[in-house]
């Protein structure tokens, strides 16, 4: 053979094959960075809204409703609701990830909790729009996201506020049919939609 010509170089007979080291690159989960992206856009969300006037009206608007409410054994010795007894549930906030607005009401309903003094474990929330990312973000938040969609038909057993900021007039029908008694209709406390206009619609 010519020296000067090209040879394939072959593995030598009963030599043994090199391991390929493994990698120890670690594979982050793109819901991770989704779910740390969003909750800093949250946490921004709430900053803002507190130096804002109307947050400081409407909490306080809040509040003096809640003192004029009463729930039988629930009352506290002033003969008002004790806001620590009061549960909360969140219908249809949508795409927080994607819709500023729906982001801003998110901080909201945080803001609500830690103000009624609420424990946010406590506070259910349910849409079916929401994504794995937006799941992982309201779980690490320390809300609890609802796997099945009640449609609203959520009987009470305590006072419950009802977070219902996108909500359609079907979800508020099955709210109220659900719990249309005495007994437990005066512990169902909403924050929604007027109910005056969706009479109009």
């Amino acid at each position: 053979m010519d020296s000067g010509e090209w040879q394939v170089a072959r593995r030598r007979k009963g030599a043994a094959r090199r391991e390929k080291p493994a990698s120890t690159i670690q594979q982050h989960s793109p819901h991770a960075a989704d779910s740390h992206r969003d909750k800093e856009r949250i946490k921004d969300a709430m900053n803002e809204l507190r130096g804002e006037d109307f947050w400081l009206e409407w909490k306080e608007l809040l509040k003096s409703c809640l003192s004029a409410c009463a729930f039988g054994s629930s009352e506290d010795g002033g003969g008002v609701v004790s806001e620590t007894q009061l549960d909360c549930v969140c219908y249809g906030l949508g795409s927080f990830s994607t819709c500023v607005s729906a982001r801003y009401q998110l901080a909201m309903l945080l803001m609500l909790l830690d103000t009624l003094q609420i424990p946010v474990g406590r506070c259910c929330v349910y849409d079916p729009v929401f994504s794995v990312s937006e799941c992982e973000t309201l779980r690490d938040l320390g809300l609890s996201v609802l796997t099945e969609n009640e449609e609203g038909k959520r009987a009470v057993s305590r006072p419950t506020l009802f977070y219902l900021m996108h909500c359609g007039k079907a979800l508020y029908n099955n709210l109220l049919w659900k719990n249309w008694s005495p007994q437990t209709l005066p512990k169902v406390i909403v924050i929604g939609n007027s109910f005056h206009g969706i009479q109009e619609r």
